[in-house]
């Protein structure tokens, strides 16, 4: 079982160790677009600081930290990516406190600048997003999607808890994890409490030691762990009230 995360908008405001080394990271199939989108955002962010603004989707009070990171990425302190990434998935899955050999072999976040980590690779804090069009490069997820396919393993059991954006940057065979509120039997999507089902979810799953083979061993999984959830196709429905 692999679980596909997304990262976190929300992100560690400093790093405190080495910097960056591009071939250290996991995956080095990637290294070479890591250093293509690299190169062109931080030729973005050395331009002026309205387009950087305007490409990057930045308030006027978010620009000058932002671009002045993105502009700094090689030199600047990392930090795992584990510690890197917050927000509320983040926080309930506390990754810090999971066996680091089982989150090594079973957790993949997915980056728009690294295109994907494990959860020890150290790398800078950083703004951009994979619905960026990043000049000259253009759509993020179209730059990465070539590479990800040829990189990522495609066996075995893909529980799929990325958002829209990162998920087009990868399309595997994968089980989608959806969350639901119901209410008056009505179901309807929360955007924040989804994120802390997932993170919640992601975290049951690792601390169990679950290692489903296929969707429905998984959902026995999950019902297992106390959720309400359902099949859907190839989906897993997740039902809180």
């Amino acid at each position: 079982m692999l679980i596909l995360l997304p990262p976190s908008e929300g992100k560690a405001a400093e790093g405190d160790g080495p910097p960056l080394d591009m071939t250290a990271l996991s995956l080095p199939g990637l290294t070479a677009a890591r250093e293509r989108v690299l190169g062109a955002l931080e030729a973005l962010c050395a331009g002026p600081e309205e387009e950087a603004r305007r490409v990057l989707g930045l308030s006027p009070g978010q620009a000058a930290d932002a671009i002045g990171r993105n502009h700094r990425l090689r030199t600047a302190p990392t930090l795992p990516a584990w510690r890197l990434y917050t927000g509320v998935l983040y926080d309930n899955l506390a990754l810090p406190t999971l066996d680091p050999e089982r989150t090594a072999r079973s957790v993949l976040i997915f980056s728009a600048l690294w295109g994907a980590l494990r959860p020890a690779d150290r790398v800078p804090p950083y703004r951009l997003s994979m619905g960026v069009k990043l000049p000259p490069l253009g759509p993020l997820a179209a730059v990465w999607r070539p590479v990800l396919t040829e990189t990522l393993p495609a066996g075995g059991l893909l529980v799929d808890m990325r958002s829209a954006p990162y998920a087009a940057a990868w399309k595997a065979p994968v089980v989608r994890v959806r969350v639901f509120r119901e209410q008056d039997g009505r179901r309807t999507v929360v955007s924040h409490m989804a994120k802390a089902t997932r993170g919640a979810l992601a975290r049951a799953l690792l601390a169990n030691g679950a290692d489903p083979a296929g969707p429905e061993e998984l959902l026995k999984t999950v019902l297992d762990l106390g959720y309400t959830a359902e099949l859907t196709g190839t989906d897993l429905d997740v039902i809180t009230g």
